[in-house]
């Protein structure tokens, strides 16, 4: 069976702000296929998964297409419930006062934060119960999101993307700002999830974040494609080197890779 593409990128330019990220970029990623984005600042990574949740539209021109799931239009309400977002634009959003089990309940709603307005199920709730729960948060959940550590205030992110049990997990630079152990145990969860059905985007700068179940790695330098295949094909200590224009070797152990000055 050929694989089922989540996001199909063809011929597209896009601009982030006042800049021009994308001229001409094609791109297609699969369900069931983990996947890491890997590529220096500045050379994308954010505005690829804006246009994945529709925060940014690619330039509308004569042989360029967006898809996602199939579609070139897109229900924001449906995508949300099929892709789910962690990033640290998220999470600067949150009023730091908003407490932890609202965090992940406003995940139901699409929202950040519970309004007035929004009238929560026993349903929705016990969803809730169920991820923080799973993910070793329940002792959290009357705490304040700004009183809790950056590993904590991720991993109730990664809850409130999970809530609507979603096709495609994107996440955008993780590991970003955690300490040694927080960030092995993100990775341990990322671990966990990617072999619970749910299909992983990792979108990241960091070699260290690339966990053994990723199978493909999309390199991106200044907005072009450099290159796309087999982690174990293109996660060279030659093609780091040329990825971040400084010499790099590449280490490997326990399915994990490091890099070292070249």
């Amino acid at each position: 069976m050929s694989p089922t593409p989540y996001l199909e990128l063809e011929g597209v330019a896009a601009h982030l702000g006042e800049r021009r990220v994308f001229d001409n970029l094609s791109l297609r990623l699969n369900l069931g296929e983990h996947t890491v984005v890997l590529g220096p600042n500045g050379a994308g990574k954010s505005a690829l998964v804006k246009l994945i949740s529709r925060e940014i539209y690619p330039v509308v021109q004569q042989g360029s297409s967006l898809r996602l799931f199939g579609d070139r239009t897109v229900n924001l309400w449906q995508l949300r419930q099929r892709i789910g977002l962690v990033s640290s634009d998220l999470e600067r959003l949150y009023n730091p006062a908003v407490r932890a089990n609202d965090v992940v309940l406003s995940g139901c709603f699409g929202s950040v934060g519970i309004g007035r307005s929004q009238n929560p199920t026993p349903a929705m709730g016990q969803r809730v119960t169920e991820l923080m729960h799973q993910l070793g948060l329940l002792e959290l959940a009357t705490e304040r999101f700004g009183q809790l550590s950056e590993g904590q205030r991720r991993r109730l992110l990664i809850a409130r993307a999970l809530v609507h049990k979603p096709d495609v997990l994107v996440l955008d630079e993780p590991t970003n700002a955690l300490d040694l152990k927080a960030r092995h145990q993100l990775l341990e969860l990322m671990r966990q999830l990617s072999r619970s059905g749910t299909t992983l985007l990792l979108v990241t700068h960091q070699i260290e974040a690339v966990i053994p179940e990723i199978a493909r790695c999309v390199m991106l330098k200044a907005g072009q494609l450099m290159a796309d295949g087999p982690c174990d094909q293109v996660l060279t200590s030659s093609n780091l080197s040329a990825l971040f224009e400084t010499p790099l070797q590449l280490l490997q152990a326990n399915g994990y890779r490091q890099v070292l000055p070249g």
